[in-house]
């Protein structure tokens, strides 16, 4: 194992990721503490033993003496901490976040980061349609993918210890792409499907339908139950490379609608065959 499970971890934040990352590492026995503003989050993370203390302050000791520091926090508080707080930080430390955008992220805290901090930025590609300590689960990132997204301002044993940080929390794909690559990619498969969701569960209001729906549409839903508050932000962070999926999905969706105009049989089963071949890829093994 990579990581030295004598190092202590701190968690900024936590909420259902904080807490899933410290219930899947505290299967290693690393020390793990919190720094987080719901003290019944921290009561209850102390009771169920998934992290060794906590502090709803920025208690200095707990922060100086962090080796790895994961920040679960919205991006513009995460920034906003660093700004401010970072004084507290260990000399040494590397520090890490689960933040769901990255470009408008990363330069700007390794541009201002002091020069013995280093920060590497991932993003764990899971989640639940729930928040909180509460419903966190060590299982959560099982069969899950994990992105790194490292810059020329980082180190190569900065990058292995964070990819080995996903291997431990259970990540089957830990992989690796520039902040703009990540970007763009996310754009697709994360904010266009939250959009799509929001959009069917919006554009038809007729009363009492969920006591006809069947499964296809409660699955194409299932992330329309949402935290506006986070993704909305997300939606502006990369609002560029969403919009780009967007208009792609608006003309492929167009491209569908036209052959059911034309009665184009033909076309639409070809769409239907290659959407099958594709889906095919995503099937986790």
């Amino acid at each position: 194992m990579i990581v030295d499970v004598s190092k202590k971890i701190m968690i900024v934040g936590l909420g259902l990721l904080g807490g899933s990352y410290a219930r899947a590492l505290k299967r290693f026995d690393f020390q793990i503490s919190t720094i987080e503003k719901d003290q019944s989050s921290i009561d209850y993370a102390l009771k169920e033993g998934i992290i060794d203390k906590g502090s709803t302050e920025l208690d200095a000791d707990i922060i100086g003496q962090a080796d790895i520091v994961i920040f679960a926090l919205y991006p513009h508080v995460f920034v906003e901490w660093i700004e401010t707080n970072q004084k507290l930080l260990k000399s040494g430390a590397l520090i890490t976040d689960v933040t769901g955008v990255k470009r408008s992220i990363v330069y700007k805290i390794q541009g201002m980061l002091r020069e013995d901090v280093e920060f590497v930025a991932a993003h764990p590609m899971a989640g639940r349609e729930v928040s909180g300590v509460e419903n966190s689960t060590d299982k959560m990132f099982v069969g899950a993918n994990y992105i790194v997204t490292p810059t020329d301002k980082n180190t190569p044993e900065a990058v292995k210890t964070c990819m080995e940080l996903g291997r431990l929390l259970g990540f089957s794909n830990v992989t690796t792409l520039s902040p703009e690559e990540h970007d763009d990619m996310i754009g697709f498969l994360s904010q266009l499907t939250h959009c799509i969701a929001i959009t069917l569960m919006t554009c038809n209001d007729r009363e009492n339908m969920e006591k006809f729906t069947g499964d296809s549409f409660r699955d194409l839903t299932r992330i329309a139950r949402i935290n506006d508050l986070m993704w909305s932000e997300l939606f502006m962070e990369n609002k560029d490379a969403l919009l780009r999926q967007m208009n792609l999905f608006a003309d492929k969706f167009n491209e569908l609608k036209v052959m059911l105009e034309k009665d184009d049989v033909d076309g639409m089963r070809k769409m239907m065959r290659h959407s099958t071949e594709r889906r095919a890829l995503f099937d986790k093994k």
